[in-house]
């Protein structure tokens, strides 16, 4: 099977060679020049052969163009701090106004993304990442955010119509430099932060919008849940193909997942356990279990997160080649026969 083959097979539950396997990680500086970006996801690519590319700008992309100054301070996961954000106070929402996205930090994303897509041709899928509107929201503003959610709403829902049409229009010109969907990464849809009905109201109305205007656009689109005690309930009836959580940290499991999400289930490795601490036959129990938990259908092995930076090739070389391996994939096939 060849990627497409592969990934298109798994989101129809049916039987694969082996279930589809993807990593991704920051390149933290090297993500601030284009060429820099281009060169170090061809690499990673050509070096894994993953089965998804999941595009990595820097992780403040979506709000630099808006003023918010950052920078990389050695992060573990590669994400850069923000040193100043932009809305410190609640009247500062209005600054918070229409952007080009083809130009500045959003526009060398999507200049980064159109010379991968030409380089690969086409052979593997590749998602831009996006933001979820509150998401970018919160990257904009000081801790004080949560009491604008709560006590300032009108203020903040107008800049959030603003984020959502330019988070779309972002997410449309990626399509046209050749990406083939998006990753949508949400940070606030969990219990820890805010209610189902505030998630409701601020990050699903709003996520939805952006997935609704790239309905019939995309082949492929992957949510991502970020934190601890997220509200798969909610998330689960979104119209994408791939869900991805920290499935090692928090509830769901992946078993429970594959039996409520209709899409595949992205995960299997704790990105902060056994990969970080490079112990290579905890890896590869992990994505034993991950298999055995949904029996190799409807599953692609992944992090539940973004791969930190000092992650070794060793430790995931020895998930790619756990999920790849025959034994493993006759593994997968009694499982199913029994």
């Amino acid at each position: 099977m060849d990627h497409w083959q592969r990934i298109e097979a798994t989101i129809r539950g049916e039987r694969t060679d082996y279930p589809p396997v993807s990593f991704w990680r920051h390149f933290p500086d090297e993500d601030q020049h284009v060429e820099k970006l281009v060169a170090r996801t061809l690499e990673w690519q050509r070096r894994w052969d993953f089965d998804v590319i999941k595009f990595m700008p820097c992780n403040s992309y979506g709000v630099e163009d808006w003023g918010v100054v950052t920078a990389y301070r050695g992060a573990a996961h590669g994400a850069r701090d923000t040193l100043r954000p932009v809305v410190m106070r609640t009247e500062d929402w209005s600054r918070i106004r229409d952007l080009d996205v083809r130009q500045g930090c959003y526009g060398r994303q999507n200049d980064a993304v159109r010379q991968v897509a030409k380089a690969l041709q086409g052979t593997v899928p590749l998602l831009q990442t996006v933001f979820s509107p509150l998401s970018t929201a919160r990257k904009l503003a000081t801790d004080a955010f949560l009491a604008d959610l709560r006590r300032e709403r009108d203020v903040l829902e107008r800049a959030l119509r603003v984020i959502t049409d330019v988070t779309i229009r972002f997410a449309l010109d990626a399509l046209d430099a050749g990406a083939h969907g998006v990753f949508l990464a949400t940070q606030f849809a969990s219990f820890r932060l805010l209610t189902a009905e505030e998630y409701e109201r601020f990050g699903k109305t709003y996520d939805l919008q952006v997935l609704r205007a790239l309905s019939g656009k995309t082949r492929l689109n992957m949510l991502h849940a970020h934190g601890e005690d997220i509200m798969f309930d909610l998330l689960r009836a979104y119209p994408v193909d791939m869900l991805n959580w920290h499935d090692r940290l928090t509830q769901p499991s992946l078993s429970q997942a594959a039996t409520q999400f209709p899409g595949v289930v992205v995960g299997g490795i704790s990105e902060h356990g056994a990969l970080l601490r490079g112990d290579l036959p905890a890896i590869e129990n992990e994505v034993r279990d991950a298999i055995a938990q949904t029996g190799g259908r409807r599953l692609m092995i992944a992090a539940g997160c973004v791969t930190p930076v000092t992650v070794t090739d060793a430790a995931v070389g020895a998930a790619v080649r756990a999920a790849r391996s025959t034994e493993h994939g006759n593994d997968r096939d009694r499982s199913r026969e029994v």
